[in-house]
């Protein structure tokens, strides 16, 4: 199934403002992601889909990476993630989840979760 990208004006305009203003975890992120650095996949950062802007993801690994802050532990902002992440699986896509604090103090833990997550969605010879 293709994963249609939102052209929703007010989304992609959003979605420029936050790659302007990315978190100090989300900025470590995208420099061990950008450029085809990791592995040789190629991510986007900010990407608006299905009505929702993407933190990271890789079109090829169908792989959607979320960095979450504090808010995002608390019921409502659980539950508030609980839709996006349903409807994003709804296309096909796999979401994985990290605390902002986690890529911080344990990056090599994070980029290592993600090198096992891409490599499961790739076809064995």
């Amino acid at each position: 199934m293709r994963v249609p990208r939102d052209r929703d004006p007010r989304l992609k305009r959003f979605a420029r403002e936050l790659r302007a203003e990315l978190t100090e975890a989300e900025r470590l992120l995208w420099r061990k992601l950008r450029d085809r650095r990791f592995e040789a996949w190629k991510f986007r950062r900010q990407t608006p889909i299905a009505g929702y802007i993407i933190d990271f993801y890789c079109l090829k690994a169908k792989l959607v990476i979320e960095l979450d802050g504090g808010q995002h532990g608390t019921p409502e902002g659980e539950a508030y993630d609980a839709r996006p992440t349903a409807k994003l699986e709804e296309l096909g896509l796999r979401v994985i989840r990290f605390w902002d604090n986690e890529m911080l103090t344990n990056p090599e833990g994070v980029m290592l979760a993600i090198f096992e997550a891409l490599n499961a969605r790739r076809p064995s010879p």
